[in-house]
């Protein structure tokens, strides 16, 4: 019997139960096809070796724990594409858990918290998911390119100290769907990206604004018509920002110099020379701050909902409304009571049905932690590019709704009287959010494909 420092590979099929209550002979050779075709190459590929075999699951061992978790993307990767190509009764999906920690090994056999922490992790990934350990994180955040999410410190069944956990989002090469393809880059201060690529055409940049998460987003009430609409005629790139959605949470650095230095990041990965910007509220003063520093890469400029004075510089009782905020959103941002989220739903999207409130309220929860939404809100209402819109000598076209209660129509105004040459256009609605059944929103991609043109 002895100790040794491993990585540990946990594994199991999803919905196999199911699968062989309704045809026990299918769903076992199904499992072993999956097994013998997808598992056992990738293990063998990254030096692992499968310790044992447990009804639907598997555990391996990896003498390196960069090994494990690539052997892990591989293996989603895998089952990934195979599921795509499968009726639904036929697909087949695992979780996976990665831990480096102690084992004891006898008689080729793993025992101990090390193997107790992968399983564990294995149980709490979403299906076709990975979740690691901080132990492994520490040693691959580095050098395999993937999308990691901190999860926070969860309490796992039977082990005494809580272990930080963290998901992986996708990988470096693409997450490739027949409706976007989600990319990874790292900004200069180490902050990992993520970004996604839609539709055909000449380029369209979106900037980032408040709480993006590509995943999400595309399949959300709220945003799904207006990714769709911005890619009909044009290669769409948007991306999540420091600390929301697919890209990295924990970051020391929110603010707009960091928000634009994301921006930056983004379009050099993605191969642009030149191309037109669209910004959306806060994204709009991103916008400004990136085109005043890089003239040259900016063909046109598209301003919606957009300020160049943050909430807290406009008036006195901005600013407290906005600090109340704050406290509420430190304390209650995350929890069952979904109340302060749906303060925020309301000011931007009034004319919403009760789907898309709940589908936005749900999914600011899921794009950012309470923490990095109150370091959100409290950088935006500090922005002030004021004095960069008489640098701005691009084309420029600005739009705001008349009825905008969460960034007042006057501020669109300012925008456009102070950017030499802009076109203003406003929009006959009360949403800062362009929602699908707005008359409004149809008016918007008008406005922008004319401009493009």
């Amino acid at each position: 019997m002895e100790r040794r420092l491993t990585a540990i590979l946990a594994a199991d099929a999803v919905g196999y139960s199911r699968m062989m209550h309704e045809d026990e002979q299918s769903a076992l050779a199904l499992l072993r096809k999956h097994r013998a075709e997808v598992l056992d190459p990738a293990i063998a590929k990254h030096r692992g070796r499968t310790v044992k075999l447990m009804g639907d699951g598997l555990l391996a061992e990896f003498s390196s724990v960069v090994e494990g978790v690539s052997c892990a993307a591989e293996i989603q990767r895998a089952m990934a594409a195979r599921n795509a190509g499968s009726p639904s009764h036929r697909q087949m999906a695992f979780r996976i858990g990665v831990h480096l920690g102690d084992v004891i090994v006898e008689d080729d056999d793993l025992y101990g918290d090390g193997v107790n922490v992968a399983a564990r992790l294995e149980g709490i990934a979403q299906h076709g998911g990975i979740c690691i350990s901080r132990q492994a994180y520490d040693q691959v955040q580095n050098k395999v390119a993937l999308g990691y999410r901190s999860l926070g410190l969860k309490h796992l069944k039977n082990i005494p100290e809580p272990i930080e956990v963290f998901a992986v989002q996708g990988d470096g090469l693409a997450m490739v769907d027949e409706r976007q393809e989600i990319r990874y880059c790292r900004t200069a201060d180490g902050v990992r990206l993520a970004y996604a690529i839609s539709g055909r055409g000449p380029p369209l940049v979106k900037t980032g604004n408040w709480l993006n998460h590509l995943e999400y987003d595309w399949d959300s009430p709220v945003w799904r018509h207006f990714f769709q609409g911005l890619s009909r005629n044009n290669r769409l790139i948007r991306y999540d920002p420091r600390g929301t959605g697919l890209s990295d949470w924990d970051v020391a650095d929110i603010s707009l110099d960091a928000w634009v230095s994301d921006l930056a990041t983004v379009v050099d990965a993605a191969g642009l020379d030149r191309f037109p910007l669209f910004g959306l509220s806060q994204g709009c003063a991103i916008s400004l701050a990136y085109t005043a520093r890089n003239p040259n890469r900016v063909s046109h400029l598209i301003l919606c909902g957009g300020f160049a004075l943050g909430a807290n510089k406009r008036a006195p009782e901005a600013q407290e409304r906005r600090k109340a905020f704050a406290t509420l959103m430190r304390s209650e941002w995350g929890a069952d009571n979904p109340a302060i989220r749906q303060m925020f739903a309301n000011y931007m999207m009034p004319g919403a049905t009760k789907e898309q409130l709940d589908s936005f309220n749900e999914l600011q929860r899921k794009t950012a932690s309470a923490e990095c939404a109150t370091r959100y809100l409290e950088a935006t209402g500090d922005i002030d590019v004021v004095a960069l819109l008489r640098q701005i000598h691009v084309p420029t076209l600005v739009m705001h709704a008349r009825g905008d209660s969460q960034v007042p129509f006057e501020c669109g105004r300012q925008l456009a009287a102070q950017i030499p040459g802009a076109k203003f256009v406003a929009l006959q609605s009360n949403n800062h959010v362009p929602l699908e059944q707005d008359p409004a929103t149809e008016r918007l991609f008008e406005e922008i494909s004319l401009f493009l043109q």
